[in-house]
């Protein structure tokens, strides 16, 4: 098996955004490509960390990000 996670650059990052699965703004803090399988069989996704405005982080897909308005 490969590696668990790789970095990927992304116009938006250190810039304000908005979640559009939940409605959430925050400033995007990194696009990470994971491996999300538990299993022998990788599974990838680009998840997008976002760090809201009490401070914590929570992720959404890297297609749900949208500049904030």
């Amino acid at each position: 098996m490969s590696e668990q996670y790789e970095y990927v650059p992304h116009q938006l990052l250190r810039r304000r955004v908005r979640d559009i699965a939940s409605g959430v703004e925050g400033e995007l803090m990194a696009v990470i490509n994971e491996n999300v399988s538990d299993t022998g069989v990788e599974r990838w996704v680009e998840l997008a960390y976002i760090r809201g405005a009490s401070g914590r982080e929570f992720t959404t897909s890297a297609a749900n990000v949208e500049p904030a308005p």
